[in-house]
């Protein structure tokens, strides 16, 4: 990869957790690149539409332009299309937030969420990021699935973040890691207890395309009101949302990918 285009994109995925945008300066500094070099990305990156400045001498910020993209991908594979029902009667179900995330290579990337008794299906706000793979239910879920040798590659690959980002039980070891992944295979779900975030329960279990993992469907919400014991006994509803997904995925293009036997 050229370095601008690594610049490039490096700038796109910075600018995407900042709505208010940044300023050039820090900007620059905070990617580790020249401001000179960052000017003139931000100019290419500003004539093709990906981004614009609030005012002269103002904050960079994303348009809607890599959303947009983002969103025909999905739409052209049919996923939110297939998905929706399936999501939004889960969430009325439970009453709580519930995501789809789909798997691509070596990344667990949310697409959709449907919340609560709200119909309809939104995407989720941090569409098209990555789960952390050690300490979401997502990412336990979609780990369980894998080999030991596997899990190892891809944590050690995304790492486990900082400790002071997550809840007080995340674990910080492969160790500790495989004893989630372990309980996980035998519940047939994973399920996790301020894990990711302090005051938050969350349960997830996979969509299998025969013996493969390719999404993961979640629930989460605050544990004052989603009580572990709550999260176990709604685990036949989310088991079944997955099974009914899996077949359907098998006769469509659904995630993008052939069904097997036909690639």
């Amino acid at each position: 990869m050229s370095l601008a285009l690594e610049r490039g994109l490096a700038l796109l995925e910075q600018l995407c957790g900042q709505p208010e945008g940044m300023p050039l300066t820090v900007l620059a500094d905070a990617l580790d690149i020249p401001r000179s070099a960052c000017h003139r990305l931000l100019v290419e990156l500003q004539r093709s539409g990906y981004v614009r400045q609030v005012q002269e001498q103002g904050n960079y910020l994303l348009t809607s332009k890599l959303a947009s993209l983002g969103l025909n991908f999905l739409s052209s594979y049919g996923i939110v299309d297939i998905a929706e029902p399936l999501l939004d009667r889960l969430a009325r179900e439970s009453g709580e937030l519930v995501r789809l995330a789909i798997v691509d290579d070596d990344r667990l990337t949310w697409v959709a969420k449907a919340q609560g008794t709200r119909a309809g299906l939104r995407y989720d706000p941090d569409m098209g990021m990555d789960a952390r793979l050690s300490c979401t239910a997502s990412g336990h879920a979609w780990l369980f699935t894998l080999s030991d040798e596997r899990v190892l590659e891809l944590v050690s690959k995304q790492g486990f973040g900082s400790q002071k980002d997550y809840g007080p039980k995340a674990p910080t070891t492969v160790k500790a890691l495989l004893g989630f992944l372990h309980a996980a295979r035998v519940r047939g779900y994973a399920l996790i207890d301020e894990v990711f975030a302090p005051g938050m329960t969350a349960m997830a279990a996979p969509v299998m395309r025969g013996n493969q993992a390719i999404g993961v469907i979640s629930i989460a919400g605050p544990r004052q009101r989603l009580t572990v014991d709550r999260l176990q006994a709604m685990a036949p509803t989310l088991l079944a949302a997955t099974a009914e997904l899996g077949p359907i995925s098998r006769a469509s293009t659904l995630f993008g990918r052939p069904p097997l036997g036909k690639a």
